[in-house]
């Protein structure tokens, strides 16, 4: 791939780090259910965040499959319909795998203007299960989760991206 100028050269991404983020973000996930916010509709998905982030940055090693475990994870933790999030996170890690090629172009600002489309089909999707599951409508703030999702992709894209990092090098001789 051809890259822009001035964009820095990343360091392979170390697969145990990968896990670990995922496994992190689940566990923040599972304590944000459990703790202050409860079942708040408006608490972001940082799970579904990280996914995306993953699947858009190393669409070989996080995929569908990757996804669809968490997503059943994420259903027996909440007690929900068996497939709820396993169906929105599968869409996730597809559609963020369909489209990385063309996201890794934008800048990081740029990009979550353009993830904020599927946080939005993701949340529509959950919630078109939950209403065929007989649950009722959580209200409006529930749109707001997918706005502060997209609005979270700036951090977790510099905070995931940190151990990729290559330390500066002024060398002329080796310029990367």
């Amino acid at each position: 791939m051809i890259m822009r100028p001035g964009q820095q050269l990343l360091l392979p991404a170390n697969p145990v780090f990968i896990w670990f983020s995922l496994f992190v973000a689940l566990v923040f996930n599972m304590m944000m259910n459990m703790g202050l916010f409860g079942r708040a509709a408006w608490v972001p998905d940082l799970l579904a965040v990280v996914l995306v982030f993953w699947s858009v940055h190393q669409p070989l090693r996080i995929g569908v499959g990757v996804a669809f475990a968490f997503g059943l994870a994420m259903d027996v933790h909440q007690g929900v319909l068996l497939g709820q999030h396993a169906l929105a996170y599968t869409v996730l890690g597809f559609l963020g795998i369909s489209m990385h090629r063309r996201l890794l172009w934008f800048g990081v600002p740029n990009q979550a203007v353009q993830v904020l489309p599927l946080f939005v089909a993701a949340h529509v999707l959950e919630l078109l299960v939950r209403l065929a599951g007989g649950s009722s409508f959580p209200g409006v703030t529930y749109l707001f989760a997918p706005v502060i999702e997209a609005a979270l992709w700036p951090v977790v894209s510099v905070l995931l991206l940190v151990p990729q990092r290559r330390a500066p090098n002024p060398d002329d001789n080796r310029p990367l």
